[in-house]
C-alpha cells in the first residue's frame, strides 16, 4: 500500500477507538439507564452498533499490522509502477484519464484511484511514456497511449 493508503487507514482506525468506541460506552450507559434491557431498543441499537465498530477496528487492526508500504520516493518518472500516477489518452476518442495505481484497500474510482488488481492497473505496470497499451475490460476492449507517468 502507499503511504497515503496506510495513513488514511490509521485515520480511520485513530477515529474508531478515540471516538467511536467512547461515544457506543456512552450510549449504552444512557440506554442501560432507562432500565429493562430486555425491551430496550436504544440499547439493543447501541450493542448493534458497538458490534459493527468492534469488527471494523479489529478489520482495520489486521490490515494495518500486515501493511507493506512501498516507497516510491526513489521511483524514477516515466516507467508504470505500483504508486504511479498515469496520464492516458483513449486511442478512440482522444480524451484523457489520469489514474494512480494503489492498493486494493485504497482504490476509490471517484478520486481515480485503481487497484493494483484492475485490468488496466495490470496492464500499464511495466510499460513506459509513449507505449500504447492494450486493455481487457467487461465493455470490450480500450486503448490507450500512455502520456506521462508521475510519483507523488
Amino acid at each position: 500500500m502507499t503511504r497515503e493508503g496506510y495513513e488514511s487507514l490509521m485515520r480511520e482506525f485513530k477515529r474508531f477507538k478515540d471516538v467511536e468506541r467512547p461515544q457506543i460506552v456512552e450510549e449504552l450507559a444512557k440506554a442501560a439507564a432507562h432500565g429493562d434491557l430486555s425491551e430496550n431498543a436504544e440499547y439493543d441499537a447501541a450493542k448493534e452498533r458497538q458490534m459493527l465498530v468492534e469488527g471494523r477496528i479489529k478489520e482495520l487492526e489486521n490490515k494495518l499490522t500486515s501493511a507493506q508500504i512501498v516507497d516510491t520516493s526513489k521511483a524514477k518518472p516515466g516507467k508504470v509502477l505500483f504508486g504511479a500516477t498515469v496520464c492516458l489518452e483513449d486511442s478512440d476518442t482522444g480524451g484523457k484519464v489520469t489514474y494512480k495505481i494503489v492498493g486494493a484497500d485504497e482504490a476509490d474510482i471517484k478520486q481515480r484511484k485503481i487497484s493494483i488488481n484492475a485490468p488496466i492497473a495490470r496492464a500499464l505496470i511495466g510499460r513506459k511514456v509513449g507505449d500504447c497499451v492494450e486493455v481487457k475490460i467487461p465493455a470490450g476492449e480500450k486503448e490507450y497511449t500512455i502520456l506521462n507517468v508521475t510519483f507523488e
